[in-house]
């Protein structure tokens, strides 16, 4: 005979498989979606490393992350991070030399400040598209200098890392020294999940989150620097034959790596407690977005093979 316990617990496995069977129906829409994009900016996603998996996998990390929100409020997200991907293959392994980082950098700037996309540079093309839907959220007239900021301080960062790694494959005496690990922490933005995250919150955020843009933003950051670790812990067989960095690379001893990254989900929580007051939502989509990380990288990784 089934106990009343036990009907509980199947019931509420019921209920979680049709909610996670609900996420999944809304990583589709937006997978199918990012498929679109992927077809119209061919020159971006021929590189072998742009599977199919990849659009999956961005489509779910987006779903779970947010799952309260329609696929056509995360549409604009989901495109915002597969931009992302193409930024960081286009600059980390099509890049010849600082002045193609630079050249980037600049071009895509330009587009955020309303500049139309140069000829031949796709990167900034498919910006421009992201550009112009985000101008129709009506926030977005007020914030656009907080998305532009967090896009500057992606191309900072990433033009950062590009000196580091460049200067560690030459090992040339007048090399730069390798970062501590905590200027590599420092240097997070190059992950983008802040103008991914501001660029969910511009254009589908509710006026909890407008009202405090700032105090998320500085949640985020602490965030971005949990899936830096998260990341490099999982992936570090493959930055080494991608010549990635990687903080395993800059200690002596993992554990250092693995305590930090404790000690950084702690401070997370810490700073995102106030949020859950403030603005509820925002607050459980910064939590989710570590869970679900770290979950994902415990079994797979974004990228496809070289």
């Amino acid at each position: 005979m089934t106990s009343t316990r036990q009907l509980s617990v199947a019931g509420d496995d019921l209920l979680s498989a049709a909610d996670h069977g609900r996420i999944c129906a809304l990583a589709v829409r937006l997978e199918r979606d990012l498929h679109l994009v992927g077809s119209s900016h061919e020159d971006l996603f021929s590189g072998r490393p742009f599977d199919s998996g990849l659009f999956s996998s961005i489509a779910m990390s987006i779903a779970f992350t947010a799952p309260e929100y329609t696929a056509e409020q995360l549409r604009l997200t989901t495109r915002t991070l597969l931009w992302v991907f193409a930024a960081d293959w286009q600059i980390d392994y099509l890049a010849q030399a600082a002045d193609d980082v630079r050249k980037i950098a600049a071009d895509c700037l330009a587009v955020a400040d309303g500049a139309p996309p140069s000829d031949g540079h796709p990167l900034a093309r498919m910006l421009a598209e992201i550009r112009d839907e985000l101008a129709v959220a009506p926030a977005f007239a007020t914030l656009r200098s907080a998305w532009r900021d967090e896009l500057q301080r992606m191309f900072a960062a990433v033009a950062r890392e590009w000196e580091w790694k460049s200067a560690r494959a030459a090992a040339a005496p007048d090399a730069l020294a390798a970062p501590t690990l905590d200027e590599y922490l420092g240097n997070s933005d190059n992950l983008a999940c802040s103008l991914v995250n501001v660029s969910l919150w511009i254009y589908a955020g509710d006026q909890d989150c407008l009202d405090h843009l700032a105090d998320l933003m500085v949640a985020s950051r602490e965030v971005q620097r949990v899936l830096r670790l998260v990341n490099d812990l999982a992936t570090y067989r493959r930055d080494l034959q991608w010549g990635d960095l990687n903080a395993l690379m800059l200690v002596d001893d993992p554990a250092e790596v693995t305590d930090r990254l404790a000690a950084l989900i702690e401070g997370c929580h810490e700073i995102i407690r106030p949020l859950e007051t403030t603005c509820p939502r925002q607050a459980r989509y910064l939590k989710r977005q570590i869970a679900f990380t770290s979950g994902f990288y415990q079994v797979s990784d974004f990228w496809g093979s070289l």
